[in-house]
């Protein structure tokens, strides 16, 4: 099944930026597209952004683009979701996850990490 593990959250000013990882651990993810997804309190989990397994393809929720950059590392068997000009309304629990189409959509994904939080105060 594998294991994915988001690390670097935290809290940030707004304005300010942070780096998201993700690891995966228990297979291979190479061949899987992945995507950042967030839930704030009270709201829906909502994507953000998914990269195609070779990393040649990206897409971004309209919200993010232009501040968010996903990446990935193979070879790592790493996820990177680069966040800059973070705004209050960015604050949620960020969580990555597989799926074996490139998918903004959060049930084409089937194994997510366990999240890591962002706040982003003003």
């Amino acid at each position: 099944q594998g294991q994915l593990v988001e690390s670097g959250g935290g809290l940030v000013q707004a304005g300010g930026s942070l780096r998201l990882s993700c690891v995966a651990s228990g297979r291979t993810f190479s061949s899987d597209a992945m995507g950042w997804f967030r839930q704030a309190p009270g709201k829906e989990r909502e994507f953000v952004a998914a990269i195609t397994w070779c990393g040649t393809s990206t897409t971004y929720a309209d919200s993010v683009r232009a501040r968010f950059t996903i990446s990935r590392d193979n070879a790592k068997n790493t996820v990177y979701l680069q966040m800059s000009n973070l705004k209050p309304e960015d604050t949620a629990a960020y969580y990555c996850a597989a799926s074996r189409v490139f998918s903004t959509f959060g049930v084409h994904y089937d194994n997510w990490g366990q999240g890591t939080q962002v706040t982003v105060s003003s």
